[in-house]
């Protein structure tokens, strides 16, 4: 099952091997596509996965490092010639047919905003309210502080669901949609919507959301954005653009969603149409380990990061029951939406059984095709040459956390000719 085709809403993919969103930071701070983005993709492009998923792309026009951005008409012409060159790259490896074969969408992304961590700069701030608060010590402060002053002194600020205004939320479709159309424009074949992790549509979907208006506490109302921006993007691009979105299958942070209501999360995407659904884990910031000074919090640095990015003493494909609890509760809805599922799958062996156990209909691997950009024509016999596979040591992580340049250990240890 592996390596046959399955249809994505408008567009079928040749086989069933997923490359997910991966950070590269190898942008700039402009978050333009860089001739060493070009490079990392076109690389990929040559491997011939069923579908490639592009870094998450911001989609408002505002600074975010050396990020991928997607939030301006100016960005389309550099992202147009991107998926020209993957495509052209990868037929020219695998056979004309390939390169229109190959998939390629960009996720899509907003974030909260975030600060470093800066001691002095908090209590100057804090000294308002609390005088001499800058010859207090650690304890004394913690004990004074509200929950919240103490952890933006703490761990730097951060941006909570809670803070936003009404008037950002309801703006949240239309940078959305205005995002996916420069998509359409630049050539791809759809785009996902980022609703995992530690980002804003995440955080209105998780049970941790304490908004108390239409947009926070109820089920129904922590999906009535999420709900908005796939209804906006859908009428902005039309039925012949896939549209698809990664999601928590669990957000592994004590008081936040679980299976159960992700599964009914995901029947309510399904229903709105949404072409595919792309299931990970965690990632949060809830849990995040205190940042050095100078530092931002990372979100996968705690209990609920490590499920997210498992490293070697994780057993293979642990994170199945989660997209298996969601495909059921989809198909038993009486829905045929693709699911997609990702956590250290690493082996044909097991993708295969994944597949044919109903646990999945498309296998993610991103550090995976990461070691190993060719993992799907060795694995398929089209290429004989033996797999590199992860080692799971997270180096990868290490960098992404540092934010250089995420490139895998085996490249420099194995001699791999990769950018």
């Amino acid at each position: 099952m592996l390596f046959t085709p399955l249809q994505l809403g408008p567009c079928t993919v040749a086989n069933r091997v997923w490359l997910p969103a991966m950070v590269t930071w190898l942008s700039n701070d402009e978050g333009e596509v860089t001739p060493e983005i070009r490079a990392r993709y076109v690389r990929y492009a040559q491997g011939a996965p069923g579908m490639i998923v592009l870094e998450a792309m911001g989609i408002r026009d505002i600074a975010s490092g050396p990020l991928l951005r997607i939030s301006h008409d100016r960005y389309v012409p550099a992202l147009r010639e991107l998926v020209t060159e993957m495509r052209r790259e990868c037929a020219q490896r695998n056979g004309s047919d390939s390169g229109g074969a190959l998939k390629i969408v960009p996720q899509i992304i907003d974030f909260l905003k975030i600060a470093r961590r800066d001691p002095e700069r908090s209590l100057a701030r804090l000294a308002q309210r609390y005088p001499g608060c800058e010859r207090w010590d650690e304890a004394q402060l913690q004990a004074t502080l509200t929950p919240r002053e103490w952890r933006d002194y703490a761990y730097g600020y951060r941006q909570q669901i809670e803070d936003l205004t009404v008037g950002e939320i309801e703006a949240l479709p239309g940078h959305f949609a205005a995002a996916a159309v420069r998509a359409q424009n630049a050539g791809f074949d759809g785009v996902e919507l980022h609703f995992a992790h530690a980002y804003t549509m995440s955080s209105l979907l998780s049970a941790t959301n304490a908004r108390t208006d239409h947009y926070g506490g109820t089920f129904e109302n922590r999906l009535r954005s999420p709900l908005a921006v796939i209804a906006a993007v859908r009428a902005a691009v039309g039925a012949d653009f896939a549209v698809g979105l990664r999601m928590l299958g669990s957000d592994d942070v004590p008081g936040g969603t679980t299976i159960d209501e992700a599964a009914q999360f995901a029947v309510a995407f399904a229903r709105a149409g949404v072409d595919f659904i792309s299931v990970s884990r965690g990632g949060r910031f809830e849990d995040a380990a205190r940042p050095a000074v100078g530092k931002a919090a990372y979100p996968y640095t705690g209990q609920s990061g490590l499920l997210c990015m498992p490293t070697h003493s994780f057993p293979e494909g642990y994170s199945l029951p989660l997209p298996r609890a969601i495909r059921a509760a989809v198909r038993e809805a009486g829905f045929q939406t693709p699911i997609i599922g990702a956590g250290r799958i690493n082996s044909a062996e097991v993708a295969e059984a994944a597949l044919h156990a109903g646990d999945l209909d498309l296998v993610g691997m991103a550090r995976g095709l990461l070691a190993d950009p060719d993992w799907a024509l060795k694995a398929s016999g089209k290429l004989a040459e033996p797999i590199r596979a992860c080692k799971y040591t997270n180096a990868c992580e290490a960098l992404d956390r540092a934010h250089l340049p995420v490139r895998c250990q085996l490249w420099w240890k194995q001699g791999m000719n990769a950018p």
